[in-house]
């Protein structure tokens, strides 16, 4: 499909049974629905992108998988014998597993496993012995309390991640199939999921990225980027507001190579859908400009499944299917069958075989995947070897995308500051970052949740990434702070080069904290952009002035909260931010101005904490003053101050508490001697955590209160944020 199509697809999937509602007539309730995104509200031209986009997908897997496409089309009764048995084989791997443990979720498992078999055998590219092979199509369970479908699933595919033992431990300590897919885990996992409607969100995210790469490298003599993003997603997903956030922008962006099936099984772990969940989720679809289309049976109709996959339709499954007593209950959605129920499924559908046993049919059948897979990245790699030539500084970005391999000298092009450059807002000094590295990393993109024009976050050099403008590297999330992160965090675990960032008022981390916990947990390197850091932004008041945040953060394990205190600090919060790749950093940036200090470093800034001045001798000041961002002036000037009163004063920037604690012992008592406890902390937020630093001797400056609406200078005074304060604690500590 060119790239100028933008469609996006999503199969939802519900299958409309007597026994669930035996007396109810189909209503926009129980009417099935499916999730399909397009660029345009014209029904008619969908369908006829459908039809493109799809015999364009399967013709270059012709060449690897004939047998497998032409099944798309129909099946044999020899063909459906091995299909049933493979499907069951997914069940009871999953039931088994789930037993064995005696915790997990077996319903979505047992209901999702003809699309599952569907796409794993039949529809996805991917090669099993390498799985982080770059043009690989990506899977997202969102609905991520059923991973035993996905184990089952990359098991059976061959990868070495799941081996049988993995399927035995299950939920156990240091397991590779933990109780919820984690990508940093078990290898075939794109992303962790769990927490509800964060998966969608991040595979908007990849779908994101996808579209961005093949706009900015695809030739018209050369498709290089052609890989589709697969997502599973329940009733709990859609009831989750940030799956409504990330699906209006899918819909608005025209994420065509977006595939997201929706198990539609009315179940959730309260019961009934019924009880909480009555929309009308195709015509909230439709008005999101996806392209919604129902398939009736996703239990055993495994030929109108492929007729879905084929025309992005959506699939219907019943929950725990193949359980007599509890198919379609909310008792097989969170908790294992029961060794009765088990015995009772295994008459029910025929399976005679032990627990955790593939039939030998069935593992002859799935083994293909490896040498298919080892041909498709074969081809691929021959096909770039290819473009490398003909296209050599495209190939080279490109390829620092893929590997993650930042490009030599990339941290000369940060600004450099003195103390005699202008004073200037921490957010401003961000903005003059992040253009800088804009025009060295390839992979280097983002913007901010409507908020461009306050945060600084637009890239001057680029357009804004849109349906029809997707190379462009300014992406504007609207008021979604929540989608915006997990987007982010989906961009970020694509491919190791892409480094996106976003942005918002540091105070509105509150909407997005999820998201921000996901990026720490899965590794995703996001730069989360937080301007209006504190008390300094003034009259917008309490509701827009952050005081526990960077407490609660630091909090957080894997992330970097870094608060710049000038431009130089702010240039070397960007280079950390950079530089790790598995750790995501918040940078808290000022409203307003702030002067360049003596004695900032961008080395400094890499080990957390930092002497910026000092009159003392042998490592023993009498009064040692700590700040962070904005109040690592107020702690300069009231040093000078005491300085002119005989005193020896170090003054230390803060910036991050978590790099510092990361630096060798020897290192720390360099700069805090356990023997100088004289200690006075000033920073314009909570003073929670400071203890350690100042020790039992020493006092911490802070607001442990909300603030208020005034002018910045006003709230500081009133407050105690001042030299003042800093003077009168230091020397009631002599």
């Amino acid at each position: 499909m060119a790239t100028s199509l933008s469609l996006s697809k999503a199969i939802s999937a519900r299958t409309y049974t007597t026994s669930h509602h035996p007396s109810t007539p189909l209503s926009h309730h129980n009417l099935p629905s499916s999730l399909s995104l397009s660029s345009s509200s014209s029904s008619l031209i969908k369908t006829s992108s459908f039809s493109l986009k799809t015999s364009q997908r399967v013709a270059p897997r012709a060449s690897v998988r004939a047998s497998a496409v032409e099944s798309l089309d129909k099946s044999t009764s020899t063909e459906v014998a091995l299909i049933d048995k493979s499907v069951n084989t997914i069940r009871f791997l999953a039931i088994d597993a789930v037993e064995k443990a005696n915790s997990g979720h077996p319903g979505l498992p047992m209901g999702c496993a003809p699309m599952g078999h569907i796409l794993y055998d039949e529809v996805m590219r991917y090669n099993p012995k390498n799985p982080y092979w770059f043009n690989r199509d990506r899977f997202v369970l969102s609905a991520g309390h059923g991973c035993m479908l996905q184990y089952a699933l990359l098991h059976l595919a061959g990868y070495d991640s799941v081996t049988e033992e993995d399927l035995k431990s299950f939920r156990q300590w240091e397991s590779r199939t933990p109780g919820h897919p984690e990508n940093f885990e078990t290898p075939g996992v794109e992303v962790t999921t769990g927490p509800l409607g964060q998966g969608i969100a991040n595979a908007v995210g990849l779908a994101l990225a996808e579209k961005h790469l093949a706009a900015r490298f695809n030739k018209p003599d050369m498709e290089i980027i052609d890989h589709y993003t697969y997502a599973i997603l329940g009733d709990g997903c859609q009831m989750e507001g940030v799956s409504q956030e990330v699906c209006s922008l899918a819909g608005h962006w025209g994420l065509g190579k977006l595939i997201a099936f929706y198990d539609d099984n009315h179940i959730s772990i309260d019961g009934d859908t019924e009880i909480a969940f009555t929309e009308d989720v195709d015509k909230r679809f439709e008005a999101l400009g996806w392209h919604v289309i129902w398939v009736k049976n996703g239990n055993n109709g495994y030929d109108e499944i492929r007729a879905a996959i084929k025309e992005a339709k959506a699939v219907t499954t019943t929950i725990g299917f193949g359980s007599p007593n509890k198919a379609n209950s909310y008792s097989v959605h969170g908790s294992a069958l029961g060794a009765k129920e088990v015995e009772a499924t295994r008459s029910n559908l025929g399976w005679p075989f032990e627990p955790f046993h593939v039939p030998e049919d069935v593992k002859k059948h799935w083994s293909r995947h490896t040498s298919e897979g080892s041909s498709l990245e074969g081809e691929w790699n021959a096909k770039f070897a290819e473009y490398e030539k003909k296209y050599k500084d495209d190939a080279a970005e490109l390829k620092s995308i893929i590997t993650g391999e930042l490009p030599s000298g990339w941290e000369k092009a940060l600004p450099t500051y003195t103390p005699e450059s202008p004073s200037d807002a921490t957010r401003n000094l961000s903005q003059q970052c992040l253009n800088s590295l804009a025009q060295v990393l390839p992979g280097f993109l983002g913007g901010s949740a409507d908020l461009a024009s306050s945060n600084m976050t637009l890239l001057k050099m680029f357009g804004n990434f849109q349906k029809d403008t997707p190379e462009e590297r300014n992406l504007r999330f609207g008021v979604r702070e929540h989608g915006m992160g997990s987007i982010c965090n989906g961009i970020a675990l694509h491919s190791p080069g892409f480094i996106p960032y976003c942005a918002t008022f540091f105070v509105f981390t509150d909407y997005m904290r999820a998201s921000i916990r996901m990026a720490a947990l899965s590794q995703a390197g996001v730069i989360f952009v937080m301007t209006h850091d504190s008390i300094g932004l003034g009259e917008d008041g309490p509701t827009h002035q952050p005081i526990e945040h960077l407490a609660s953060f630091r909090a957080m394990p894997n992330v970097f909260m870094l608060r710049p205190a000038d431009g130089t600090e702010t240039a070397g919060a960007y280079k950390v931010a950079v530089q790790n790749k598995k750790t995501p950093s918040i940078l808290a940036l000022s409203r307003q101005k702030l002067p360049q200090l003596p004695g900032t470093s961008v080395e400094g800034v890499a080990k957390g904490g930092y002497v910026i001045s000092d009159n003392s001798e042998g490592n023993k000041p009498d009064v040692i003053l700590m700040g962070t961002g904005s109040e690592l002036e107020i702690a300069a000037k009231a040093a000078d101050d005491l300085r002119k009163d005989g005193k020896t004063v170090r003054v230390v920037s803060f910036v991050s508490w978590e790099l510092f604690d990361a630096q060798p012992e020897s290192y720390k008592a360099s700069v805090l001697p356990e023997d100088v406890t004289a200690r006075v902390s000033i920073e314009a937020g909570s003073t929670f955590g400071w203890l350690k630093y100042v020790g039992t001797k020493g006092k911490a400056i802070g607001i442990d209160r909300f603030g208020a609406s005034a002018p910045a200078g006003k709230i500081y005074k009133e407050l105690g944020i001042t030299k003042e304060a800093v003077i009168e604690a230091a020397k009631s500590l002599w």
